[in-house]
């Protein structure tokens, strides 16, 4: 265990590389992720890390300026994701994986801890920013998911930017793809999700998650970034969750519901109830990370993983970025 000492706070990664601080609650809390995996120093070029770390730090500012002007949660939620969605070196909007088809299909979802409104989109092709038609959903359409070239459609009905299917591609995701099915998949192929989870001045809890699923999907594949519950949760009684991972895995344990309900119902932190269950997925065979935040102000950035691009900023000045699960 290493422990990492900055300012009063008292950050404790354990074997899991859970990150959790005791705090009292900060006027505004802002957690992003970018995904998890297989994430080794000797592959990571210096380029590579500072990239990924830029928009890390890009995607805190975005939901960052939403708090502190005074903004909600779900505002923030949604400009942190929409910011990751542009970013080409994350998985989600442009730069996303490519199903074996070598088209991208994105999934992507929102909740407002307020009421538990929710919205979710999965299987996405043309829409810029697939969280906005999340939240399209949740606000306009009376539901809680749809899915399909319906969804393209009814954004483009609803003025949502709209982009040729081609805008998603990128020659890095291209090359994934052709090894994937010359069966040369690396490590760090594997995972990639965007998300992030907010507190706002008034207390107010919201969650977001949006990706392009895993490299050489079949098409049609649905993991759980838009499964309420699973990839995503907010509720002000209990906390927000976004998770990352193999998808089949967290849909089986209910991983965002389940943290929220042990923090609800057991009086667990965000940072045990992170752990716990991530070790339910682990036990199953599968691994991924999470990033919660409850309704008490307790804060986690967990993983079973060997990384997990993940941020953290609030309104004490409070400002971290990170990638391995030593630092």
């Amino acid at each position: 265990m290493r422990i990492l000492v900055t300012g009063l706070l008292v950050i404790a990664l354990s074997a899991c590389a859970n990150m959790e601080t005791q705090v009292s609650k900060p006027e505004w809390t802002l957690l992003i992720h970018g995904g998890a995996g297989v994430m080794r120093r000797a592959e990571m070029t210096p380029e590579m890390d500072a990239a990924y770390r830029a928009g890390l730090n890009e995607a805190l500012d975005a939901g960052a300026r939403v708090l502190a002007g005074g903004g909600s949660a779900l505002d923030a939620v949604e400009a942190s994701v929409r910011v990751l969605e542009d970013n080409p070196n994350f998985n989600a909007g442009r730069g996303a994986v490519l199903t074996r088809e070598g088209v991208a299909e994105l999934d992507a979802s929102i909740m407002d801890g307020r009421d538990r409104s929710a919205g979710a989109v999965a299987q996405v092709r043309t829409v810029k920013n697939p969280i906005r038609a999340a939240r399209y959903v949740m606000e306009k359409s009376g539901r809680v998911m749809f899915a399909g070239p319906d969804v393209d459609e009814m954004a483009k009905t609803a003025g949502l930017d709209i982009v040729p299917p081609d805008y998603f591609i990128t020659p890095r995701r291209k090359d994934q793809l052709a090894r994937a099915m010359a069966g040369e998949v690396t490590p760090m192929d594997r995972y990639g999700t965007v998300g992030a989870v907010a507190m706002d001045r008034q207390g107010n809890l919201a969650a977001a998650t949006s990706t392009g699923g895993m490299n050489a999907k079949p098409p049609g594949r649905v993991g759980d970034s838009p499964v309420i519950g699973a990839g995503t949760y907010a509720d002000n009684a209990s906390c927000a969750v976004s998770a990352t991972g193999d998808g089949e895995y967290f849909i089986r344990v209910s991983v965002a519901r389940m943290i929220c309900a042990r923090v609800a119902m057991q009086g667990m932190s965000a940072d045990q109830a992170a752990g716990v269950t991530l070790d339910e997925v682990k036990a199953l065979g599968g691994t991924g990370g999470v990033i919660v935040l409850s309704h008490d102000g307790s804060v986690a950035l967990s993983m079973n993983t060997e990384g997990m691009f993940r941020g953290r900023a609030d309104a004490t000045g409070v400002r971290e970025v990170g990638i391995y699960t030593d630092e």
